[in-house]
């Protein structure tokens, strides 16, 4: 069967255009007359293409052939213009269409590079990447605001939300598990905002941070008994600093027997157990109803019969029921928290246990912290753009009204190298943990030299 015939491509001619070269997009985010021509010559030939091809049979062949075909497609297409394009930029031509089909459009060749983490898009103009803990501009460029919109507009359908005027804020997912935030006018003065926070196609080890020096072999050590003696603990640090990922890796010490209900706002964790029940809030519908919150999820966990509870991160009301439920025999629960340090992170957890509406005495809420947690985990993302662990502290209960903690191992920094690396180095206080006793009872016994000589 003949291409034109397999794919529905009718012999209607395209309306011949003017004489105009292949541009290369301005680095300074702006349109140029030559980068206007060919934006205006992808989006005719991306038009004729929508029109031309019938979408019904395209979608019955497999996605490696129907690719393929649209490629021969839109060489036809580009063949009836009459423009000099040289055969590189007929090929840039063509995939940047098939981007506009298929894909997210200009950005989709940063979401298939493994090394970019975060993609900023601040309006139709200007794109910024995340690549390797830094920030760095591209030279990616929409052709307007309307087409940065339809590829918001895309993004959220497919996972029944809207963005509109009425609705102009929204968070979303993207199939790899990628986290999506997109914010239009007239909250956005200046046009569409998008944020994509990525994620890699297979979590990170235990063994990929040691490579990376995000901690130390001895505290590996440390955490996995930890995790396996069924203690909670508390992963702190600020936006970036590698919290999601350093739960994925700690939840790989979890037992494949044990049940896991894991509660989050958007799905971020990949959990490798096989007895994993993900659950994911959900936002209210236009009317303002239907909304389920973490808190709600996590009052309904308890009900699964969970051997853990690992919320992905606590950020309001959530907070008392995740610290009664670690109370009440869920020991081994894990979750985070947006603090830059322990102590703030304390503090945090006190407010958002005032959120719940409950006028509840300081002590009593210090109380409740110090008899639930058994650990805080500090990470954060330094100048160089390494992400390390900071600081591993055991809270050690009440004197008087204020919540003890002591400092198991920290990250010492010592300077800056000529590249402007930071250089540093994982020490141990000194201090043996008050849970060691807990941790041998449950036969996972910790090297008390590991706390003496680390570093």
């Amino acid at each position: 069967m003949k291409l034109r015939d397999r794919i529905g491509l009718n012999n209607r001619p395209v309306p011949a255009a003017g004489r105009e070269a292949a541009p290369r997009l301005s680095p300074h985010g702006r349109l140029t007359p030559v980068d206007r021509a060919y934006q205006d010559l992808k989006l005719r030939i991306h038009r004729e293409l929508l029109d031309r091809v019938d979408l019904t049979n395209l979608a019955r062949v497999e996605m490696d052939q129907a690719t393929s075909e649209l490629k021969s497609a839109v060489a036809m297409l580009i063949e009836e213009q009459a423009v000099p394009l040289s055969a590189r930029d007929r090929e840039r031509l063509a995939e940047e269409i098939l981007h506009e089909v298929y894909g997210l459009g200009p950005i989709e060749p940063l979401m298939r590079d493994p090394d970019i983490s975060d993609i900023l898009v601040n309006t139709s103009r200007q794109v910024y990447i995340e690549r390797l803990g830094k920030i760095e501009p591209t030279p990616v460029i929409f052709r307007d605001d309307q087409h940065l919109l339809q590829i918001i507009d895309r993004i959220v359908s497919r996972v029944g939300r809207r963005i509109d005027e009425s609705s102009p804020m929204v968070d979303a997912r993207l199939p790899d598990g990628s986290r999506v935030n997109a914010i239009i006018p007239p909250l956005a003065l200046d046009g569409p905002l998008l944020s994509i926070r990525r994620f890699g196609r297979t979590a990170l080890t235990v063994e990929d941070m040691l490579r990376l020096g995000t901690l130390a072999p001895e505290m590996v050590a440390v955490l996995r008994a930890m995790v396996r003696a069924r203690l909670n603990i508390l992963i702190s640090g600020g936006t970036g600093s590698g919290k999601t990922t350093f739960l994925n890796c700690l939840s790989s010490f979890i037992p494949d027997q044990e049940r896991i209900v894991t509660i989050e706002d958007s799905a971020e964790l990949q959990l490798q157990q096989p007895h994993v029940c993900r659950l994911e809030t959900r936002p209210p519908n236009i009317e303002g109803r239907g909304e389920v919150t973490q808190r709600d999820l996590v009052r309904n966990s308890l009900r699964m019969r969970p051997d853990r509870i690992i919320v992905g991160e606590v950020r309001g009301a959530e907070s008392l029921d995740m610290l009664q439920a670690m109370n009440t025999g869920h020991d081994g629960s894990i979750s985070t928290i947006h603090a830059n340090t322990p102590r703030d992170s304390l503090s945090r957890l006190e407010m958002m246990m005032q959120m719940t509406g409950f006028n509840l005495p300081n002590r009593a809420m210090r109380q409740q912290i110090s008899s639930a947690l058994d650990l805080i985990i500090s990470t954060a993302r330094l100048p160089d753009g390494s992400r390390k662990v900071t600081s591993v502290s055991e809270v050690a209960g009440m004197e008087g009204d204020t919540i003890m903690l002591q400092e198991l191992f920290a990250y010492q920094r010592e300077g800056v190298d000529e590249q402007g690396n930071i250089i540093g180095r994982f020490v141990a206080t000194g201090i043996r943990p008050r849970f060691a006793e807990k941790v041998k009872a449950s036969s996972h016994d910790i090297d008390p030299r590991i706390f003496e000589y680390l570093g």
